[in-house]
C-alpha cells in the first residue's frame, strides 16, 4: 500500500480500507489470524498505529486467551499489586506504575516453553491437619478452594475424607487445610469430580472391596456471613437410569450443565469404551444420564483423561488398554449443532522429539491459559513413573465438526507441531502417577497433589507402591509489566 510520494506531486486519499472509520476496522482485525494482522501492520502508517493499540490487543487476548482466563488474570494481579505478600511476579521492581501491556501478555503466553515449580511446606513438621498421602483421589478448583476427596492408600485401602483449604491472595505460603465434618460419599478411589460451574460432580470409583460404584454427588462451597467457609456433598437424584458401576475412568464438564464421562475398569476388571453424558435440570436437584452411541470411538481404556477445551470439543488422551499396553492417541469428541461425534486425531509419534515417552496412563491433563492442554507426569507400561511436561496446542487440532469420521490429516497436524515438551524449572518434584491436578481461573496456576511415587519418603508396600502426600504449585510465568 503506497504512501503520498515525497515530492508532492500526487496525492492519495489511501485505499479504501484505510478511510473506515477506526471501530469498525478493529471488529475487522478481530476476525482475523494473529499472522494476518501482523502483515497487515507493515502496509501502512495508520494500520501500524491501530495494530499496535492497546485496546486491539486486549480483545486479542481475550479472544485467544479466553476471556475468562484474562479477567481471572487481571483480577489477580491487581490484588498481587495491593499486596506484598503476593507471589504474583509483575517485574515492577523500580515502579509500580509501570504500564500493562495487552501486545507483551498475547507475545509472552503464546512464546512460553517451560513452567516454574513451586513447594508448599513440608506438612509432616508444620501442620497436623493435613491429608494423609493417597492416589487415584480427586482434586479441584471451585469457589477459590482447593477440594480434595479420597483416594486411595498403603494397605489397599480406600479414603473417605473431604478436605478443603482457601485459596486468597498469599497463597504461595503454605496452604491451611481444614476436614469437611459433614455427610460425604462413601470411601472410594479410582473416581472423577470435575467442576461444573460453583459446583463439584462426582462419579463412580472403586472402594477396598473391589466393589465398583455408579453413584452421582453435587459438592457445593459456601460462604457463610462471619467470613467463613464450608463444603457440603449431596446425592444427585438421576432416576432409574446410570451408567454401570466403574472406576479409573475419565470425565469433564462440557459446559455448566453437561458431563461427559468414558471408559474405565467395570465389573470383573472389564476395560471399558462407552461414553455417556449427564445432563442437569435448571435446578441442579436432579440429572439424566445418556448413552452415545457412536463410530468411530475410542478403545476400551483406564487411567487416561477427559479435557473440554472449548467450542463444545473435548480431547481424550492416553490411558491403558483391552492388552494392558499404554496408550498415546487423541480422540476429540464434538457436540457442536446438536450431535455428538468422536474423530481420532492423527499424528506422527516418531516426528516429535523426546515423543517414545510421550503414551501414558495416570497422568493429568488440564487447560492452561493460551488454550494450551498441560499434560503432567504418569507412567509408562513398565510402570516407569514421569516428572515431565507437554503442551498439545489445540489451535492446532483441525476443526472436524463437518469432516468425515475417518480423518487423513497426519501430515497436516505433524506440520503444525501439535505437541512440545516444556521444560521445569525450580523444585523439581518426584515422578508420579495417578496424581491430581486442577487449575486455578487464571489458567496460570496449577495446584498437584499426591500419587504414586518413586523414592522412598513412604514406607514401601510389598507390591512397591508409595504414596506421597505433597502438595505444590507449577506456574506459567509471564512478567506483565513494562
Amino acid at each position: 500500500m503506497e504512501e503520498a510520494s515525497a515530492s508532492g506531486n500526487h496525492s492519495y486519499s489511501g485505499s479504501p480500507i484505510t478511510n473506515i472509520a477506526q471501530d469498525h476496522l478493529l471488529t475487522i482485525l478481530l476476525l482475523l489470524p494473529i499472522d494476518a494482522i501482523f502483515s497487515l501492520s507493515m502496509t501502512c502508517k495508520r494500520l501500524r498505529a491501530i495494530t499496535s493499540s492497546d485496546t486491539l490487543w486486549k480483545y486479542l487476548c481475550k479472544r485467544d486467551l479466553g476471556s475468562s482466563y484474562v479477567d481471572a488474570l487481571i483480577k489477580s494481579c491487581n490484588s498481587s499489586s495491593s499486596s506484598s505478600s503476593s507471589s504474583i511476579h509483575i517485574n515492577n521492581h523500580h515502579n509500580h506504575h509501570h504500564q500493562f501491556s495487552w501486545m507483551r501478555l498475547y507475545k509472552q503466553v503464546y512464546k512460553m516453553d517451560s513452567v516454574t515449580c513451586h513447594r508448599f511446606s513440608a506438612p509432616h513438621h508444620v501442620q497436623l491437619d493435613f491429608p494423609i498421602a493417597r492416589a487415584s483421589h480427586s482434586l479441584n478448583f471451585v469457589s477459590n478452594c482447593l477440594i480434595l476427596f479420597g483416594g486411595g492408600c498403603e494397605g489397599g485401602r480406600h479414603l473417605d475424607d473431604t478436605w478443603m483449604a482457601y485459596i486468597g491472595n498469599d497463597f504461595r505460603s503454605m496452604l491451611k487445610w481444614q476436614p469437611v465434618n459433614s455427610s460425604s460419599p462413601s470411601g472410594r478411589f479410582g473416581h472423577t469430580c470435575v467442576e461444573m460451574g460453583d459446583f463439584l460432580v462426582l462419579f463412580g470409583g472403586i472402594n477396598d472391596r473391589g466393589n465398583r460404584q455408579n453413584d452421582t454427588w453435587v459438592g457445593q462451597v459456601t460462604y457463610n456471613e462471619n467470613n467463613s467457609v464450608a463444603f457440603s456433598w449431596k446425592m444427585l437424584d438421576v432416576g432409574a437410569v446410570a451408567p454401570p458401576p466403574r472406576g479409573a475412568h475419565a470425565a469433564c464438564s462440557i459446559d455448566d450443565k453437561r458431563m461427559l464421562i468414558h471408559g474405565g475398569i467395570g465389573l470383573y476388571g472389564l476395560r471399558l469404551g462407552d461414553t455417556w453424558v449427564l445432563e442437569f435440570s435448571d435446578s441442579r436437584c436432579f440429572g439424566t444420564w445418556h448413552k452415545i452411541v457412536a463410530q468411530p470411538s475410542p478403545a476400551p481404556r483406564s487411567g487416561h483423561t477427559l479435557t473440554c477445551i472449548g467450542r463444545s470439543r473435548t480431547i481424550l488422551f492416553g490411558g491403558r488398554g483391552l492388552g494392558y499396553e499404554v496408550l498415546g492417541d487423541v480422540w476429540m469428541l464434538d457436540t457442536c449443532q446438536g450431535y455428538l461425534k468422536w474423530v481420532q486425531i492423527l499424528y506422527d509419534l516418531q516426528s516429535i522429539p523426546h515423543s517414545v515417552s510421550l503414551p501414558r496412563v495416570g497422568h493429568t491433563a488440564t487447560m492452561v491459559l493460551g488454550g494450551r492442554l498441560l499434560i503432567y507426569g504418569g507412567e509408562d507400561s513398565y510402570r516407569h513413573r514421569k516428572n515431565d511436561f507437554w503442551v498439545l496446542d489445540t489451535s492446532a487440532i483441525p476443526c472436524i465438526s463437518m469432516q468425515q469420521p475417518t480423518l487423513s490429516s497426519s501430515k497436516r497436524v505433524k506440520d503444525i507441531s501439535m505437541w512440545k515438551r516444556w521444560k521445569s524449572n525450580g523444585y523439581e518434584p518426584m515422578c508420579r502417577s495417578f496424581h491430581r491436578a486442577c487449575v486455578d481461573h487464571s489458567g496460570r496456576f496449577l495446584y498437584v497433589f499426591g500419587g504414586m511415587v518413586d523414592g522412598f519418603l513412604q514406607p514401601a508396600e510389598p507390591s512397591g507402591l508409595r504414596f506421597d502426600r505433597e502438595l505444590f504449585l507449577v506456574e506459567l510465568v509471564l512478567q506483565l509489566r513494562e
